[in-house]
C-alpha cells in the first residue's frame, strides 16, 4: 500500500497557467503528468483518439492521456521512492525515453492539464493529498501559452491558434471542472506562498 503520511499536492488547470513552474520550483520532486499523454502511435490502437471540431487529435481531452499510468507513478513514488517517467515530445507526440524521478522527504507535487481525473481514486486510497486549481485570468494564460508554445515549436502555429481560441472559449467551463470535483481555486502569487510555507516545514 502506499505510504499515505507523505503529501501528495494536485495542481491542476489549464495549458499556460503557470503549474510546470510552481512544481519545480517547490515540490520534492516534481512530477509532471502531462508526460503521460498517449503516444500518436496509440491513435487506433484499438480505439480512436477524439477529435476537434476542425478534425484534429484533441489533445485537450483526456481521452488521450493515460491516467493509469499516471496513478502508478504516483503509487510508485510513495512506495518505493522512485518511479521512471517517459519523456513525451509534443512536436511528435511520442516518448523519447524515460528518467528516473525521486522522491526525498516531500512533498510530492504533481501537475498537469488532467488532474480532475486523480482526487477522487486517491482519496479512495487513503492518500494525503490536497488539490488546487491555479487560478489566472484566461487572457493572460492563453497569451502565456501560445508565446511558449510557439518559442518551443511545440506544434504548427495554424494548430496553435486553433487550439488557443479553443482552449480560451472553454476556460470558464474548465475553471468550473475542477471547483466541482473539489479543487480549492488560487492564483499564482497565493500558491506560491502556499507551497513555499509546505516544502520548508
Amino acid at each position: 500500500m502506499p505510504n499515505s503520511s507523505t503529501p501528495v499536492i494536485l495542481l491542476g488547470g489549464p495549458s499556460g497557467s503557470g503549474k510546470s513552474y510552481l512544481a519545480s520550483k517547490y515540490g520534492n520532486p516534481h512530477l509532471p503528468l502531462d508526460e503521460y499523454y498517449r503516444q500518436i502511435s496509440e491513435d487506433g490502437n484499438p480505439v480512436a483518439f477524439p477529435r476537434t471540431a476542425y478534425g484534429e487529435i484533441d489533445w485537450d481531452h483526456s481521452g488521450t492521456w493515460n491516467k493509469e499510468a499516471a496513478l502508478r507513478a504516483i503509487d510508485e513514488l510513495l512506495e518505493t521512492g522512485s518511479t521512471m517517467v517517459p519523456n513525451y515530445s509534443i512536436a511528435t507526440s511520442s516518448y523519447n525515453g524515460h528518467r528516473e524521478i525521486r522522491s526525498d522527504k516531500g512533498p510530492i507535487v504533481a501537475e498537469g492539464i488532467f488532474l480532475y481525473e486523480l482526487l477522487e481514486p486517491l482519496r479512495n486510497k487513503g492518500i494525503n493529498v490536497q488539490a488546487y486549481y491555479v487560478d489566472e485570468p484566461a487572457l493572460v494564460t492563453g497569451i502565456r501559452r501560445f508565446v511558449r508554445d510557439v518559442a518551443q515549436r511545440r506544434k504548427p502555429v495554424l494548430f496553435l491558434l486553433k487550439r488557443g481560441y479553443a482552449l480560451f472559449r472553454v476556460h470558464g467551463a474548465d475553471r468550473n471542472k475542477y471547483r466541482e470535483r473539489q479543487f480549492i481555486l488560487k492564483s499564482k502569487p497565493e500558491l506560491k506562498k502556499l507551497l513555499a510555507q509546505l516544502s520548508s516545514s
